[in-house]
């Protein structure tokens, strides 16, 4: 489903991306994990478009979007939910999920705005709550729900665990499978929390200084030793 080959990328004069390579088949969920500052948020961000790649190509579904604006790459059926959240504050949970919708078929709004409150029924308790007043769990499932409203075939995760409590954590990844299980979307995971990133994933790749440096199943890369010693030794 998704091909990246090759990629360089930019930030002013530092080379963020150094010849990376990454497959996505369909139905999968892949994880990318590495240490801050590795480039794994910069490879999702170069996928949708910003910051565009200096250098390699990017295939979805076959067809190159190596140059494409972000707004057709997502009208291509790929969607972000990025680091941070990123949520619109000012605007109530329903006006944040409509900005999600505004690429899609109107006539699809009410069954996918039952789909993401199926999966967040907090949500819908807020609906009409500002996007700036929920806890960070739920300003997650808002940026979830909102990117999951634009009908994604392949939905990028940017670390979706980030700053919340562990029973909150264990809910987001539930979630995660239940959406790639149930609702056939393919996932391309960026996560810090490497154990339990692995534990959900078919296979994962391993960032650092910008490059691919290993790759493997979840299992394989769970029991390798290096990757327990650098991400996973001293608690999950």
């Amino acid at each position: 489903m998704l091909e990246v080959s090759g990629l360089h990328a930019f930030y002013g004069h530092i080379e963020a991306l150094r010849g990376v390579d990454v497959t996505v088949n369909e139905g999968e969920i892949v994880t990318l994990i590495g240490a801050n500052g590795a480039g794994k948020s910069t490879l999702l961000m170069s996928i949708c478009g910003n910051p565009r790649a200096a250098a390699g190509r990017i295939l979805f579904e076959g067809g190159e979007i190596t140059q494409l604006p972000t707004h057709q790459i997502v009208r291509l059926g790929i969607a972000q939910s990025p680091e941070g959240r990123r949520i619109f504050p000012f605007m109530s949970v329903l006006e944040n999920l409509q900005m999600g919708a505004a690429v899609t078929d109107p006539g699809h709004f009410d069954d996918d705005l039952r789909r993401v409150f199926e999966l967040y029924p907090v949500l819908e308790k807020r609906r009409h709550q500002r996007g700036g007043t929920l806890s960070g769990g739920e300003q997650q499932m808002l940026a979830i729900g909102r990117a999951l409203m634009s009908r994604p075939r392949l939905l990028l995760l940017d670390e979706p665990s980030l700053g919340l409590a562990p029973l909150l954590v264990k809910q987001i990844f539930a979630v995660i499978r239940e959406i790639n299980e149930q609702q056939n979307v393919t996932v391309f995971l960026v996560e810090q929390n490497a154990f339990h990133a692995l534990q959900l994933a078919h296979r994962g790749y391993v960032m650092a200084n910008g490059k691919i440096v290993m790759s493997g199943s979840g299992e394989t890369l769970l029991a390798d030793k290096e990757i327990r010693a650098a991400y996973l030794e001293g608690g999950h």
